[in-house]
């Protein structure tokens, strides 16, 4: 019996697309080799590797200006690869503070030149966002830095500032491809596979041209965005297993009505939780202000650790994992990736409503 797999990532993928890979895990098509062992320079991953590429633009509808890159590292990578490319001398780089990953952000950008926050929500213990007409870009900012969605507080931006001629970066790892966005309105947009796209080991990078020309001589070669952008993401060996991964589930995920029809899924997942949180008396509570609240991550406390604790452990019983909150927050979350069936949300959902019944 398949379990109801709530991880922040890696995260769920869609039962067809692992069925896929174990039927090629071996042979891929007939071909008498398999994908893990196949030369990235080979005719037989190059199709899959421009298909991929293809399938990035085609979903976002990614105008011909950008570059889609496919890189290793994590988006934690990104985090100093950003300021190394983009902040250039006598320019000052603007974050917004909004949660754990945005912060981790903002301290590389700080080590590799200036930075400083240009909102912070730590008043609000990162439990809301800034309007998005109030961020506005001084006039020294080399860009604007936002994280789409905190996996860990469960904020997420629902509308995005806008910056003018600074270009506008966002950290999309936990919701790219979860929603339509408008390409155009950003310079750089940067995600890890692992939790909306595919397995670990890959993360894309969006990025406009005149960024990527922006690029300093004087970088390591692998940390030169112009460098992956003049090879097509073949520089060096890329993660080709999780390529022809991703490719699978954008396959997938363009069969769901892409980001269009996959947006309307997420949000009805989305619901059945904030209702059954929301209809509790507050037995559940989301400390995460009404109108931030994410469709990725849903974030939960009960009245105490002690509950916490015991409807953790019978969720994992009844073949729910992941529930448990982050460590640095505690309580508890329930990531409701793309790839997460609407089933295993309502199953969840019959469960707190069984606990609060029996417990509240």
């Amino acid at each position: 019996m398949r379990k109801h797999i709530f991880y922040a990532g890696p995260a769920t993928l869609p039962v067809e697309v692992l069925e896929e890979l174990q039927a090629e895990i071996a042979d891929y098509h007939g071909q008498g080799i398999s994908m893990i062992e196949t030369s990235h320079r080979s005719p037989m991953y190059d199709d899959v590797h421009s298909e991929t590429t293809a399938l990035f633009r085609e979903l976002l509808a990614i105008p011909e200006n950008y570059k889609v890159l496919m890189l290793g590292g994590g988006g934690t990578l990104q985090f100093a690869m950003l300021p190394m490319n983009l902040l250039t001398a006598g320019k000052t780089a603007d974050y917004t503070l909004s949660g754990a990953w945005a912060k981790k952000a903002f301290a590389d950008a700080k080590k590799v030149g200036q930075a400083r926050p240009i909102w912070d929500g730590s008043g609000s213990q990162y439990n809301a966002l800034p309007d998005p007409a109030a961020i506005k870009a001084p006039a020294d900012s080399a860009y604007v830095h936002l994280t789409s969605n905190e996996t860990i507080g469960g904020v997420q931006w629902k509308s995005f500032p806008a910056t003018g001629d600074v270009p506008l970066v966002a950290d999309m790892s936990s919701d790219f491809l979860s929603r339509p966005v408008d390409v155009a309105d950003f310079g750089l947009i940067y995600a890890g596979a692992q939790k909306n796209v595919g397995p670990a080991g890959v993360t894309v990078v969006i990025i406009r041209d005149d960024l990527v020309e922006a690029s300093p001589d004087n970088l390591p070669v692998y940390l030169s965005y112009r460098t992956h952008a003049e090879k097509d993401s073949l520089y060096n060996t890329p993660p080709v297993f999780s390529i022809y991964a991703v490719n699978k589930v954008l396959k997938w995920l363009k069969g769901k009505g892409g980001v269009e029809g996959i947006q309307k899924i997420n949000t009805a997942k989305a619901s059945v939780l904030y209702d059954v949180i929301n209809k509790s008396g507050g037995f559940f509570s989301c400390p995460v202000d009404t109108s931030v609240r994410s469709d990725m991550n849903v974030v939960f406390r009960l009245p105490s650790e002690e509950l916490e604790k015991e409807f953790i452990a019978g969720a994992t019983e009844r073949g729910m994992l992941g529930l448990k909150g982050h460590r640095s927050v505690g309580g508890c979350r329930a990531s409701i990736y793309n790839s997460l069936p609407i089933e295993s949300v309502k199953a969840l959902a019959d469960y707190m409503t069984e606990f609060k019944k029996t417990k509240g």
